[in-house]
């Protein structure tokens, strides 16, 4: 049978629910990061949401597939600190075969938030054999660098969203992928690193 685990809020709930724990956001130089799915689906919710944290001197970050129009992204970007961008895939048709959509907004999108000098980090979600080819990897490190960031955060697939599938009634859409070992992330790490990015394993 399928439970409900989530609830619907308001912004104030969701700012009374945050401010509880605003003096361990000022003490350790965190905040608040929106993410999903797609956080920017809610715009009005999200820029209600960032405006009043900023105003409450909470930092605010967020986590987007950078998929939005650029009208609905910038007037969140007005209230975002930070933004956590990720890229899936730097070519065009295996972009759309993996996620469904093109990646030319996306791209563009990162660009013009570069343009802003808005605080960036770049999120690569590795997926064996999806996104993890040497070309893909030197083309997203070309990209990275080009927007002016030198650090990019590599994000290894894992298997622990499966019994969430599962529970759903869903077929999950990576049965044969496996989780990376530790020397094949070293490797893909050491290989960003050669372009001049900080790598991290997030």
């Amino acid at each position: 049978a399928r439970v409900i685990t989530g609830k619907f809020m308001t912004v104030d709930e969701v700012l009374e629910t945050v401010k509880r724990d605003s003096l361990f956001y000022r003490n350790s130089g965190g905040g608040v990061t929106a993410s999903g799915g797609e956080a920017t689906a809610q715009p009005e919710f999200l820029i209600e949401l960032f405006r009043r944290c900023r105003e409450s001197g909470i930092h605010t970050a967020l986590d987007t597939t950078g998929h939005v129009p650029w009208e609905t992204l910038q007037k969140v970007l007005e209230h975002t600190d930070l933004v956590l961008y990720d890229i899936k895939h730097m070519d065009p048709a295996r972009h759309r075969e993996l996620t469904g959509v093109d990646n030319a907004l996306i791209l563009e999108n990162a660009r013009r938030i570069s343009r802003m000098a808005k605080p960036m980090w770049i999120r690569f979600p590795l997926v064996p054999g999806c996104n993890d080819s040497e070309e893909n990897l030197r083309a997203t490190g070309k990209f990275t660098l080009e927007l002016g960031i030198n650090q990019i955060d590599i994000l290894p697939y894992h298997r622990l969203g499966t019994g969430k599938y599962h529970r759903l009634g869903r077929e999950y859409p990576l049965p044969d992928a496996r989780s990376y070992r530790e020397d094949e992330i070293e490797k893909i790490k050491a290989m960003l690193q050669a372009l001049g990015l900080e790598a991290r394993i997030a």
